[in-house]
């Protein structure tokens, strides 16, 4: 019996903004699934029948693969794709696999042999680095930085270390409503002349990107209040 494949489908990063960036093949590869491991089951469907597929999103099956699914769980959602159903991840936000708990699914299905298919579609991450004007050559996600502020400052420093010792770009987040409070944490404990580019809303009618040196931040006034916003260092 020939196995299922594993399509990795994204989703949009900002509200309404299907028609700009989902193309065709990721609207043809959904019409071509009914079995779909996804991030969060209500957003999922909210993002299909969106797209206005015509297909029937009673008659589509969701399953839940989040940061709280274990590898027995994983294998058990994987089983129809090992006897031949073709399955569809989709993340809460962006590509599945970058950030996203859907890697532990793509794993898995590696190791018994299923192919993967990546398809293309926006990611804040890669986004960010693009506009940045920094090295794309060398560069490093760090996902969320620590909560305790100590923590975080010595985060920051230890980036700023790397992003002049290593020539290589730095990308971080954090969740949107902390997102005023880590830039000036940033402003505060960077050098004057160290690079942050700051990505806000990306693809959204919020999106604003502007990359200065830390001098120039702290003459400049900028709402990141609750967007989500991916931060970037470079030297």
């Amino acid at each position: 019996m020939n196995k299922g494949k594993l399509f990795l489908i994204p989703t949009v990063i900002a509200e309404n903004t299907e028609t700009n960036v989902i193309t065709e093949q990721v609207r043809n590869v959904i019409k071509s699934l009914d079995y779909f491991l996804v991030e969060n089951i209500r957003t999922a469907r909210r993002y299909i029948s969106k797209l206005k597929l015509g297909v029937p999103i009673e008659e589509l099956q969701f399953e839940l693969l989040d940061k709280n699914t274990d590898t027995s769980t994983v294998e058990k959602l994987l089983s129809p794709v090992v006897r031949g159903r073709n399955v569809g991840i989709i993340s809460e936000s962006g590509c599945p696999g970058v950030a996203d708990p859907g890697s532990i699914a793509v794993a898995s299905a590696h190791q018994k042999g299923i192919q993967v298919i990546p398809i293309t579609g926006p990611s804040s991450i890669l986004m960010a680095l693009m506009a940045s004007g920094f090295n794309g050559q060398s560069f490093t996600f760090h996902g969320y930085l620590p909560i305790d502020k100590k923590d975080r400052i010595e985060k920051i420093r230890s980036m700023e270390r790397d992003a002049q010792k290593l020539n290589q770009t730095q990308i971080f987040m954090d969740t949107p409503y902390r997102n005023q409070k880590l830039f000036q944490d940033v402003i505060k404990t960077c050098s004057n002349g160290t690079m942050l580019s700051v990505a806000r809303g990306i693809t959204g009618v919020n999106e604003l990107i502007l990359t200065k040196d830390i001098s120039n931040w702290e003459k400049t006034k900028i709402d990141l209040n609750k967007i989500p916003t991916i931060f970037s260092i470079h030297a």
